[in-house]
Formats: structure tokens, C-alpha cells, sequence
């Protein structure tokens, strides 16, 4: 037996509106966009210019330099690269050719990869770090207050607990 009451049709929700950003919001979201996005370019063109190795592949490095016995699984050094395990295996195979980093089976499994530092490696490593960090404290700390790099970092802890929550 059917109910004499026929149901209620169910009113389509409306789309959330979104919530705008204000003229200084506004403001504040260009001016950081705008300034990472010439800060990446500018530290990239220093440190190829003069060390010859593009940033990703730097990172690559100084991840491996910091990695117990200077080796790290390629999954893990892909997360800590913030690279898809494609466009790591790629880059890992680009330094192999130049003889800064050699591929070995991980002996736990047998069937992961690791990535390992070699000494050539390390050396390329040690000469592009003075031209990295030259060019990062010329181009961003050298432009900023204290109270402006203690802001920065607060700022950017406090969007890493957001974005990095897993």
C-alpha cells in the first residue's frame, strides 16, 4: 500500500557561492604569486648559468647529500622532490649519464630502487652550493626585514601544516 502523500519534490541546492577575494587579498595573492614565480625563475638562471645544473636536478642532490650513506629509495626521494616517480626516474637517469648518481636494487626487498650520491656527484654538489645560496640570499633574504623572514617563515609553517596534512 502506497502512502496518500506524495513526496515532496527535493529543491536542487544552489552552488556555493564563491568567496571572493577582497582588493587586498587580491593584492596579497598576486604579490606572492608574482614574486615566487620571478624568485624560482631567477634562482633557476643563476644556478644553471653557473653551476650548469637545473634546480630540479640540485634538489635531487641535496636530498641525496642529507640521505644516510648519501642513498634514499627512489619512491622517497620522488615525495621529498615533490616529483611524479616518472619525472624522478627520468632526472635520476639524466645525473646518471653524468656520473653523479648510480641506481642500485634496495637488498630489503629486492625490488625497490635507490637512488645513491656518487662522489662526482657530491663534488658537483659542493661546487653549485655557494652559487645557490649566494643567489638565494641575494634575491630573498637580503630584501627582507628580520621581522619580514620570521613573518615568511611563520606564513610558510603555517601553509605547510595545511597543505603537507595527510
Amino acid at each position: 500500500m502506497t502512502s496518500p502523500v506524495s513526496p515532496r519534490p527535493v529543491p536542487e541546492a544552489e552552488p556555493a557561492q564563491p568567496r571572493w577575494l577582497d582588493a587586498e587579498e587580491q593584492k596579497a595573492w598576486r604579490a606572492w604569486l608574482y614574486s615566487t614565480t620571478l624568485l624560482q625563475d631567477r634562482l633557476e638562471r643563476d644556478l644553471t648559468h653557473s653551476a650548469g645544473v637545473s634546480s630540479a636536478y640540485y634538489e635531487i642532490l641535496v636530498q641525496l647529500s642529507e640521505a644516510p650513506e648519501r642513498r634514499m629509495r627512489m619512491s622517497q626521494l620522488a615525495d621529498r622532490c615533490l616529483a611524479s616517480r616518472s619525472r624522478l626516474s627520468h632526472a635520476v637517469s639524466r645525473l646518471e649519464e653524468r656520473g653523479w648518481v648510480a641506481r642500485e636494487v634496495c637488498v630489503e626487498d629486492g625490488r625497490g630502487q635507490l637512488a645513491v650520491l656518487t662522489d662526482q656527484g657530491m663534488a658537483a654538489l659542493v661546487e653549485a652550493a655557494p652559487v645557490h645560496v649566494a643567489s638565494v640570499r641575494e634575491h630573498l633574504f637580503d630584501q627582507l626585514s628580520p621581522a619580514q623572514i620570521a613573518a615568511m617563515r611563520d606564513i610558510g609553517e603555517t601553509l605547510l601544516r595545511h597543505l603537507d596534512a595527510r
